[in-house]
């Protein structure tokens, strides 16, 4: 992998960075990441992928000025690298504020737990514990019915 290139304009003393391009990843190769949302549209399809799957889908609303949200990411990627079942969504409140407003998002983080098209649980706030029980829970594949 490349480095970022760095410039800087020594006149005006402000420094660019310009990133490496990155290439797509399909959803098969995302499992274990959190993957970051920029836009309703990429929102939207990695929900429509994960429904299709069967997948739950964990939707981390954040904001960067957020101390709580910080506090709590480092766990969200671990949960993502040991729950690969599972898709893990990063929402940025300040960046995607159509889906925000969506999901009705009043205060950060929020967890949105999503199975189905339905949002199956909710935590408002950092709570670690909580948020690992409801992963384990929602997680687990669907029984089987009884009439097949």
């Amino acid at each position: 992998m490349r480095p970022p290139k760095v410039s800087c304009n020594h006149n005006e003393h402000k420094l660019s960075i310009s990133p490496t391009p990155r290439k797509k990843r399909s959803m098969a190769s995302e499992q274990g990441v959190v993957i970051a949302c920029h836009s309703k549209a990429e929102f939207d399809a990695h929900m429509t992928k994960a429904q299709e799957a069967g997948k739950l889908v964990v939707i981390d609303f954040t904001a960067a000025w957020c101390g709580p949200c910080r506090a709590i990411a480092p766990l969200f990627v671990e949960h993502a690298k040991k729950f690969t079942q599972v898709v893990f969504l990063k929402v940025d409140v300040d960046e995607v504020k159509e889906v925000t407003a969506a999901y009705e998002v009043e205060a950060m983080p929020t967890f949105h737990f999503v199975k189905n098209g339905k949002t199956v649980a909710t935590i408002v706030g950092a709570k670690k514990d909580e948020l690992l029980a409801l992963i384990e829970k929602h997680a687990a594949p669907a029984p089987a019915s009884a009439s097949a």
